[in-house]
């Protein structure tokens, strides 16, 4: 029935639903593409998803056509996706895989093998692992029951411990011609899957087992509808009443009726005990709900089972939610009881809360108060410093206060408030203040009020793996706790993004309820709306003449060496890019001086702007950048100059921190320009002119177009719109072919002498 049989239709068609997953998206169709069986078809349904999901599977599709990309006008729900989906569906088999979830490498032969095997059975059941974000491997509940099964093909109503596994879709492939004869379809709402799981299972009289592993099913820590609390969840007993009816029409299956009662009320029992699905305050119309449910679908003669469990039914048969309660508290004593001797065990531990910051916290926020901090209260920088100059533009209403830390005092430009670290009015104001903007994060002692709103700004475009993916790569994760890490995530209320590459990033990595503000990094700005006299004022203040080549050397930190150990030789580089070549270094801020480096600096040969307080003027006054896997490669984009990769670890880097995307490829979109892993290689490319040619000009083109996306000079304005004013993030980017970047310093010199 296969393709390969020459039918022209492919094995599988793999349907999947696609809403607000752009962080998790692209690994599950990597997952899929990179399958050792590709006799298949992907029906992805764009379901009106407000991020760049449709754009992602456009990008996909266009790649490989194995892929369909399908765009709803309007949001369904995952019901009406996947409907959408099986009606352009071609294949012998139907799989249906969430977007956040993956295959494993070999699904897909396994699933083959074994259906021509059993003959194509109308569904084939299938094993699957839970993954977690703390990188934990759960195997699942079934996999002795599909072990046991082997070879065997049997009918569902003969065999019902196959009716309790996981009743979800994606864990079986339906044989498509037996799906659309029984004119099978999801209905709206949550748990549609139960209910397309025991109609497809009754009525099938053919299934197969497969004990092997073939999706790796993502929990979700946020974002998930399902750990979602709210009114939505009563959809449950809809579901259930519609399999119910669906029995009362087969009477051949009255035997079963006590067994799938007892399922139902399972289930009602499950969801009703979890405060992620049903809130407090909606429990008790739940229970009579559920109560109701109960009493009209008891089956005669029912006995309900032994224990609590047992108990639970009947009070649920009774109506009676004072006895229900009853039973749930003496069920939870023991737990409550180890809950508080842990609670006071770590009561002392919290006291780090001074009793000056809570008798501060008692007091009412400050609506016209907002704290501004940058690379751990370094002082006034990056994107804080930007969104921070904007706001007393925009929004001079509300007054800011900037958090330095003990001896960087003299370096805070005058006429800004800020307060040290530790000082009585420290604790005042972020006890405060309603508004908190930072970098990084603010300390683990900073507890959020209600009000209190959290803007996260990062300071960079992500290429090395950060967040939770850290824990994959111990030089990185040395010392971290990643609870505490995602505790912290979760005081944000904003994030803000300056390519899709980075939203993507950030909300996979970053786990949490956070509002993505894909406006542009603030810091940017500046690279739109300088001029040509900031330009040479930037050079003029750094010693730079005219007519010479100036030239930023930017290399990142490595989490596998302790200190700055330097990746070139600085003096024979200087010397081999010759005297009318000015090469300006800056260490990483996380190293001290450097003695070797100092000394270059002294004897002429170089700058050691190390110290250089503000980033984006070196850049303004550089006519190329060399940098190895710093952030700041991206930033520099934006100025459409000459971008050269420098480093003689790419393998090494790789293996110790991660990385997004391979720089290293030298394929547009990755890689911005020259590739150097010696200084010979470096000293030749400028030499020869490689360093500024047609195809690195090409290659840098591909790569702004990819990186540098929300970034036109209003990125600050578009933050303060958004969180200090309530109003749309406006002006919208503009096409990266209407943005015009500062001119470069011969452009600014021949201006200013014009």
């Amino acid at each position: 029935m296969s393709a390969t049989d020459g039918s022209g239709a492919p094995r599988f068609s793999i349907v999947i639903p696609v809403y607000k997953v752009r962080g998790y998206l692209r690994e599950c169709l990597d997952s899929v593409l990179a399958q050792t069986f590709g006799d298949f078809e992907v029906l992805a349904v764009d379901d009106r998803s407000p991020d760049e999901c449709g754009a992602i599977l456009d990008e996909y599709a266009a790649r490989d056509p194995r892929i369909v990309a399908i765009h709803r006008e309007e949001n369904g729900g995952i019901g009406r996706a996947r409907n959408t989906g099986v009606e352009r569906a071609t294949g012998d088999y139907l799989l249906f895989l969430d977007s956040d979830d993956t295959f494993t490498p070999d699904a897909l032969e396994h699933m083959a093998r074994r259906l021509d095997e059993a003959d194509d059975p109308e569904i084939l059941l299938f094993d699957h692992v839970r993954t977690y974000w703390w990188d934990k491997r759960q195997p699942s509940a079934t996999t002795e029951l599909l072990a046991e099964a082997g070879d065997e093909v049997f009918s569902p109503a003969d065999r019902t411990d196959f009716l309790k596994m996981f009743a979800v879709v994606w864990n079986r492939a339906f044989r498509r011609d037996f799906y659309v004869a029984g004119g099978f379809a999801y209905t709206d709402g949550l748990y549609e899957d139960a209910l397309m799981v025991y109609t497809t299972m009754l009525s099938a009289e053919r299934v197969a087992c497969l004990n092997h592993v073939c999706v790796e099913y993502r929990q979700r820590r946020q974002g998930s509808s399902m750990v979602t609390p709210g009114r939505k969840h009563f959809t449950i007993f809809e579901q259930y009443q519609r399999l119910f009816d669906f029995l009362a029409a087969r009477p051949h299956l009255d035997p079963l009726r006590p067994f799938l009662f007892e399922r139902m009320v399972s289930h009602f029992l499950f969801t009703f005990a979890r405060a992620s699905r049903v809130v407090p305050a909606d429990r008790p119309e739940y229970f009579r709900a559920a109560s109701a449910m109960y009493r009209a679908h008891l089956p005669a003669g029912y006995e309900p089972p032994a224990g609590v469990t047992g108990a639970k039914f009947q009070a649920l048969g009774r109506g009676s939610y004072s006895s229900f309660q009853a039973l749930k508290l003496v069920n939870k004593t023991r737990v409550t009881v180890r809950r508080r001797l842990k609670k006071a065990r770590t009561t002392v531990g919290k006291r780090a809360l001074t009793s000056l910051y809570q008798m501060h916290a008692k007091r009412p926020l400050d609506p016209g108060l907002a704290v501004y901090a940058a690379y751990w209260n370094r002082g006034v920088a990056c994107n804080p410093g930007a969104i921070y100059r904007k706001a007393q533009e925009l929004a001079p209403g509300i007054h800011a206060v900037w958090v330095v830390r003990r001896g960087l005092e003299e370096t805070v430009p005058e006429g800004v408030d800020f307060v040290v670290p530790g000082s009585p009015r420290y604790w005042e104001v972020m006890a405060r203040a309603t508004y908190f903007v930072n970098n990084v994060n603010f300390p683990d002692d900073i507890v959020k009020r209600p009000g209190q709103i959290h803007i996260q700004t990062h300071h960079g475009t992500p290429l090395k793996r950060m967040g939770i993916e850290q824990q994959r790569y111990p030089a990185a994760a040395k010392g971290m706790s990643f609870r505490k890490l995602l505790q912290r995530a979760d005081r944000w209320d904003y994030s803000v993004s300056s390519n899709q590459h980075s939203s993507e990033n950030w909300e996979r990595v970053y786990p949490c309820t956070f509002e993505s503000l894909d406006a542009g990094y603030p810091r940017n700005d500046v690279y739109f709306t300088a001029t040509a006299e900031d330009v040479l004022a930037a050079r003029e203040k750094l010693g730079i003449a005219p007519g010479k080549t100036a030239v930023l050397y930017a290399p990142t930190v490595r989490d596998y060496q302790a200190g700055f150990v330097p990746r070139m030789d600085l003096e024979k580089v200087t010397r081999g890019l010759g005297p009318d070549t000015v090469l300006m270094v800056r260490t990483h801020y996380f190293y001290g001086q450097d003695p070797a480096l100092q000394r270059l600096h002294e004897q002429g040969l170089l700058l050691d702007v190390s110290k250089y307080p503000v980033v984006e003027e070196l850049c303004l006054a550089a006519d190329a950048l060399i940098t190895d896997y710093s952030s700041i490669m991206f930033d520099y984009a934006c100025l459409d100059r000459p971008i050269i990769t420098y480093a003689d670890d790419w393998e090494v880097y790789v293996k110790s921190r991660g990385v997004t995307f391979d720089l290293f490829s030298g394929e547009p979109g990755e890689t911005p320009g020259v590739l150097a892993t010696t200084e010979d290689e470096l000293i030749e490319a400028f030499r020869s002119g490689e360093w500024d040619s047609e195809r690195t000009a090409a290659l840098r083109a591909a790569f702004r177009e990819r990186f540098v996306q929300y970034d036109d000079g209003h990125a600050a304005e578009r933050v303060v719109r958004r969180v200090f004013l309530g109003e749309e993030m406006n002006p919208a980017p503009r096409p990266l072919a209407l943005r015009t970047p500062a001119p470069s310093p011969g452009k600014a010199a021949a201006r200013a002498a014009f």
